[in-house]
């Protein structure tokens, strides 16, 4: 069963949900979703639109992401100041605002400026209405509950929001999305005025470290740089990839000093750690990242790389697996809140079941079509559901109210950084790939290849019974020869990222396992030294 994360005086005068305030949270994390999502479609209309170097573009991706890492960690101080709904309201309203003129300006630089509103003001939201749920109604309605904003939060830009932003790319422009955030945020203030208050804050008012922060916020601006560019720049090869993450590795050092010299006092409540169950989840849910974001990252870019798919039918290769991941999540929800299942019940189903999909995946090739890819995806989707609810029940079940909003925030934070990495990684792994098959395969066709002349001439006599003139021909059997040394290159290096990401999972459940035997233990000592007098 689960327990209360609430007080108890919550616990027994909790109101049936509010589903005004419940819809607003959900609309409000639709919001942010389609925000974050943007670039991972509208990259190439994005760049050739606004006339912007690589360079200057990756200015869209590392504001957005460091400023939503650093809101994780801000978020949590200003809930102890501000009523929760006052928070969610202004930063929804915020986000809408900025998508708004993010909609209309022409410049880049105004845009990575709205991009960075967006992230921070994203995380604010996130944070808000998480926080919101668990304080306000009992832990036996917190299944039902964080599947609803799992929606929102969790599915949506894993699976519908690409769908949505392809159709918007290819029947209208990039702009579009940016604007269809605004009627959604207008809708979710609507209903958050509408709901009226919210619980009072349990967490008492803290100080802002803003030292602290500060620090946090060069971690966070050096190290997104680095995994959202390090490959680019083949990693420690460049100065300025070696620099930041020298920088980055040297705040995080200050900061941690700082932390725990702080206490209570700290930018970060620190003391969620020593709950077992979080501790745990946090490990989890930072390899579930990793693995959530990679695949999200790697699924669509075969489908567009390799297989020629428009980016509406990218969009749209994700959505069963939406469905699925829906309906899992629900039955979840049901079988904790109304059968008593235990959270932990279903995370080795869930990790069994994404590492098995990614391992089908895996056997892809260029010939291969949508039906192909679909008993996987559908995999996937259900690993998915079966995991994101039940890490997020066992981290929160028993931490005290007042440290909820700063467990949200370090959670979040986890999440977001495993979902980098697993993307730098798989990247990594792509462009290595790619010019290592394409040297390979170079190497292994000579000019006296047996097969290498059938395969020309055959092409070759292809060309010239449809009219090509013999010479043009040849030559053009010349570079169809390379474009399929090219695309098998591509496949081998796609499927070689689909068994990255099964093989995390089996590095990473018996870590996992390992963890929990560990944290189990250390907490037994703990608890035996507090008895002895």
């Amino acid at each position: 069963m689960i327990t209360a994360a609430a007080p108890e005086e919550l616990r027994a005068g909790a109101p049936a949900p509010g589903w005004l305030l419940v819809t607003g949270i959900l609309l409000a994390c639709l919001s942010e979703t389609l925000a974050s999502t943007i670039l991972a479609l509208g990259r190439a209309d994005i760049i050739g639109d606004t006339a912007a170097t690589p360079d200057e573009f990756a200015g869209l991706d590392i504001g957005y992401t460091a400023f939503k890492l650093i809101g994780f960690a801000f978020a949590p101080w200003l809930l102890t100041r501000v009523d929760p709904r006052s928070v969610l309201l202004a930063a929804t309203l915020i986000m809408g605002a900025a998508s708004a003129l993010a909609a209309v300006v022409t410049g880049l630089d105004p845009l990575v400026l709205l991009r960075a509103v967006q992230g921070l003001s994203g995380a604010t939201l996130l944070i808000a209405g998480q926080a919101i749920l668990f304080w306000t109604w009992p832990a036996a309605r917190q299944p039902f509950l964080q599947a609803l904003f799992a929606i929102g939060s969790v599915v949506a830009p894993a699976t519908a929001a690409p769908l949505f932003e392809g159709w918007l790319i290819d029947q209208r422009d990039w702009s579009w999305i940016f604007a269809a955030v605004v009627p959604l945020s207008l809708g979710a203030a609507g209903l958050l005025m509408l709901a009226g208050d919210t619980s009072e804050r349990p967490a008492p008012p803290r100080c802002l470290d803003l030292i602290g922060l500060l620090a946090l916020s060069m971690v966070m601006l050096a190290a997104t740089y680095v995994l959202t560019q390090g490959s680019r720049w083949n990693w420690l090869e460049a100065p300025r990839i070696a620099w930041l993450s020298a920088i980055a590795i040297g705040c995080l050092i200050f900061l941690a000093a700082r932390e725990l010299r702080a206490g209570a006092s700290g930018l970060f409540d620190l003391s969620v750690f020593r709950t077992q169950d979080f501790a745990f989840a946090f490990f989890v849910s930072f390899v579930a990242g990793a693995a959530l974001f990679g695949s999200a990252f790697v699924i669509p870019a075969f489908a567009l790389s390799v297989l020629g798919f428009t980016p509406t039918g990218a969009g749209a290769l994700l959505l069963p697996s939406g469905a699925c991941f829906l309906a899992t999540l629900l039955l979840s929800a049901w079988l904790m809140q109304a059968r008593g299942l235990s959270p932990f019940a279903t995370v080795p189903l869930g990790i069994l079941s994404i590492m098995i999909a990614m391992w089908m995946l895996s056997g892809s090739t260029g010939q291969s079509g949508a039906a192909d890819m679909m008993p996987a995806i559908l995999l996937r989707g259900l690993g998915l559901g079966f995991l994101f609810l039940s890490i997020t029940l066992i981290a929160f079940s028993k931490l005290p109210s007042q440290s909820v909003a700063y467990g949200l925030g370090i959670f979040n934070i986890g999440r977001q950084l495993g979902g980098l990495i697993g993307v730098a990684a798989l990247q990594t792994s792509i462009d290595h790939g790619l010019v290592h098959n394409q040297t390979m395969l170079g190497a292994a066709i000579t000019t006296g290849s047996p097969a290498l002349a059938e395969r020309m001439s055959a092409t070759t006599n292809l060309l010239v019974a449809s009219g090509v003139e013999a010479g043009a021909a040849a030559r053009s059997a010349t570079a169809m020869v390379g474009r399929a040394v090219g695309g098998q290159s591509a496949v081998i290096a796609f499927d070689s990222a689909f068994n990255l990401v099964a093989l995390l999972f089996v590095v990473g459940a018996p870590c996992i396992v390992a963890i929990k035997l560990l944290l189990a233990k250390t907490m037994r000592k703990s608890a035996r030294a507090e008895t002895v007098p």
